[in-house]
């Protein structure tokens, strides 16, 4: 087993010729199909396919030899942006082919005007009426331009399927032959004296109608992943870097982990790392979605592609490349949008059998036609079975969930809010329950002295002076926050001449020649301190879940002063809006119950699971899972990492450092719970878009069949509605992102 997930590899191939859902199912399926091949993913909307294979067993150039057999083309996916070369050049491709296709098309549409009576009205030129100058018109848009769906359909019906090519290769083809034996018929008749009613139109005009349909798509395609494309812009292009004692400006690419990198006021950080020197806010937006910025200092971490404001940084390079966070977050989006949601099975079910049974709708419709509702009218049989073959193509229904995956995920990542798989965001929507974790996660995880209550008669500052400079030695994390939260205060603290920690009870220190004593009541108690005084004050702060100590000076008592880990200014509102969403939430902590609940009580939470270790954290979800419930787990992604793949959906609460944490399927960047509600509102908004794309394109299908069984549309309405039945599902999709969050 180890040795097969060694030789495990993952690529991205990027796809060419996909023309529907049909066709995307197929790669799937052939890539499937090959040894060595664990799973294979086709995005039809990102014409992309991920491979997950093992490299003893089969090579790349096999895969990309397999696509080519099945009748595409495959391209390894490369970094650095060059994989949008091709798709530009496609995009080009396509408009000079549809231009052409216009050109030739006018006439034929123009001649149109002359079959009907009441476009009478309307001047059309002899020449354009000559069957003859029609078919000359006719067959470069067919064969030429109109190739490309022959050769689909040949390579699709070779590998014993059939996709949107079939059908239109079909329709056309018995438009135009049917017009060419008319012609050849007239030419024949020495007797002819007027033109029969040809059909050249109908073919070339649905011709120029899919590719118009095409391209629009293509264009709209492209905008669903604006999101990849806004990110890689954030990334800066050089750096000013120090090596031996020279300041020099080289390609961000030739920045090394150690070296010293320089950014001045109002420039791009080029790389993650850490601050050496220097003094200034950074704007973290970009990555986290938070609009203010964050101060940083010696000492602090500082993130790629985030903007210093107004002081000069000295930076020690850490992480660089594909190492940095906006690259992992890149490469996260990226993930998302190529993966499928489970609701795209049954689109992708229905694409596989779609095709033969339109054909044999198609079928029908002309026998019925020809033998019972016109018997013997042969032209108009046909036409009725042109326009289902056409109406009925099944790109729309292709569409319909990786153009929305795409889309959400995407604007859910300029927010900070990184969703690891189109699975993820549509669970995310089921959730009934969310278990949060306390430290770190309703809380700011780090305490603060948030009380101080000195003895009348006694000089606070002298008294705050003596406390934390005894508590200076200490490394225990409530007297950091004892120290810095006096040193805030502007109060110089002094040398310690003796210290001792008091395992349990608390410290014993000299100042200044004086003992100081910090701790609690049983310290107090063994150095026979008198606390009486104290007691009612110390259980009212402990009853606000704040931790106490008492505090004497030369064997007398002092004061006390409290130390708590304060609720994170968007804790309650963000709790309030799941509640309001109809969520259980529940915090779960290993502190004492009377701490939790007065936790829980400040945070607007009502059901609390106090005094569990990490790893009873899993068994609490699994308690609420056999109840029948969905639950979400959201923790720091390392001490709840057991609790968070144990959950349906895990979150990972943090800032740019957790980003690459494997234990959470959703990663919330800007370390709030404010994300935690927007991460619902997307997957609420997202999973309602991919439903009324399916809705739409289903729909289309069930109602634009029978019409064009019945006659009701002409071929060359049914192309036009094919093609906008597809653009309508993509800029469905565009519509998230413009939501606001």
């Amino acid at each position: 087993m180890n040795e097969q997930q060694a030789n495990s590899n993952e690529i991205d191939l990027n796809l060419v010729g996909m023309t529907c859902a049909a066709c995307a199912s197929r790669i799937e399926k052939g890539l499937n199909k090959l040894p060595g091949v664990s799973k294979a993913t086709v995005n039809f909307a990102l014409e992309t396919a991920h491979v997950s294979y093992s490299e003893a067993e089969i090579s790349v150039e096999a895969m990309l030899d397999k696509v080519q057999k099945l009748g595409y083309q495959a391209i390894l996916k490369q970094a650095g942006g060059q994989n949008s070369d091709y798709k530009k050049k496609e995009v080009r491709r396509k408009t000079v082919q549809l231009s052409l296709s216009i050109l030739l098309s006018l006439p034929l549409l123009w001649a149109m005007a002359g079959h009907f009576s009441f476009t009478s009205w309307i001047y059309v030129p002899e020449l354009f009426m000559n069957p003859w100058v029609q078919l000359i018109l006719a067959s470069p848009v067919q064969f030429l331009i109109g190739g490309q769906f022959y050769i689909g359909a040949y390579k699709a019906l070779r590998n014993k399927s059939a996709n949107m090519d079939v059908l239109v290769a079909l329709g056309t083809s018995a438009a135009y032959f049917y017009s060419l034996y008319l012609t050849l018929e007239w030419a024949a008749d020495e007797r002819a004296m007027h033109a029969p009613e040809l059909y050249y139109e109908t073919s070339s005009i649905l011709i120029t109608l899919i590719l118009l349909g095409k391209l629009f798509e293509s264009l709209a395609k492209g905008r669903t992943s604006e999101a990849i494309k806004k990110l890689m812009q954030l990334q800066a292009k050089e750096a000013i870097v120090i090596r031996d004692g020279v300041e020099m400006t080289l390609p961000v690419e030739e920045v090394v982990v150690n070296d010293t990198v320089i950014v001045k006021p109002g420039s791009k950080i080029p790389i993650d790392g850490e601050v050496i020197d220097g003094l200034s806010a950074v704007d973290e937006s970009m990555l986290t979605g938070e609009s203010l910025p964050v101060e940083k200092r010696a000492g602090d971490t500082v993130f790629g592609a985030t903007l210093n404001k107004n002081g000069s940084l000295r930076i020690r390079a850490a992480r660089i490349g594909k190492e940095t966070a906006l690259a992992q977050i890149i490469q996260v989006v990226e993930d998302a949008q190529g993966s499928k949601a489970p609701i795209q099975r049954v689109a992708d079910k229905i694409s596989g059998i779609f095709v033969p049974i339109v054909v044999g709708i198609a079928a029908i419709t002309f026998f019925v036609w020809f033998m019972f509702v016109d018997p013997g009218d042969f032209a108009s049989a046909l036409e009725k079975a042109i326009a289902v073959l056409v109406i009925a193509c099944p790109c729309a229904l292709g569409l319909a969930t990786p153009t929305s995956i795409m889309a959400g995920s995407g604007r859910a990542a300029e927010f900070g809010i990184l969703f690891k798989g189109g699975e993820h965001l549509e669970a995310m929507q089921r959730v009934h329950t969310i278990i949060l974790d306390k430290t770190g996660t309703v809380t700011k995880g780090k305490p603060e002295l948030t009380h101080i209550e000195i003895i009348d008669g006694m000089n606070e500052e002298e008294a705050l002076r003596l406390i934390g400079s005894a508590e200076k030695q200490s490394e225990h994390p409530l007297a950091e926050a004892i120290v810095s939260g006096i040193a805030d205060r502007g109060i110089l603290l002094s040398s310690t001449e003796q210290f001792e920690a008091v395992p349990g009870y608390g410290i014993r220190a000299t100042v200044d020649g004086k003992t100081v004593l910090v701790g609690t009541r049983k310290l107090m108690q063994q150095e026979e301190v008198d606390i009486r005084s104290a007691i009612m004050s110390m259980e009212l702060l402990e009853s606000e879940g704040k931790t106490a100590m008492l505090a004497a000076i030369e064997g007398k008592y002092a004061g006390l002063i409290a130390v708590a880990d304060t609720i994170k200014e968007s804790s309650r509102a963000a709790i309030a809006k799941l509640r309001g969403m109809n969520i259980d939430v529940i915090m779960v902590t290993g502190d004492n119950q009377r701490t939790a609940e007065a936790i829980a009580r400040e945070a607007g939470i009502e059901q609390v699971l106090a005094e569990v270790l990490p790893e009873g954290k899993a068994a609490e979800v699994k308690k609420l899972q056999a109840e029948g419930k969905t639950v979400a787990m959201v923790g720091d992604g390392i001490n709840d990492a057991p609790a968070l793949a144990t959950a349906d959906i895990g979150v990972a609460i943090g800032t740019g450092t957790d980003i690459a944490m494997e234990a959470g399927d959703i990663t919330l960047m800007r370390g709030d719970l404010a994300s935690l509600a927007d991460a619902v509102v997307m997957s609420r908004r997202t999973m309602a878009n991919i439903k009324q794309n399916l809705f739409w394109a289903l729909g289309y299908n069930a109602l634009g069949i029978p019409i064009a069984a019945i006659g009701l549309l002409a071929p060359w309405v049914a192309g036009a509605a094919m093609a906008l039945s597809s653009v309508s599902v993509v800029i469905n999709a565009l519509r998230l992102q413009r939501v606001k969050l």
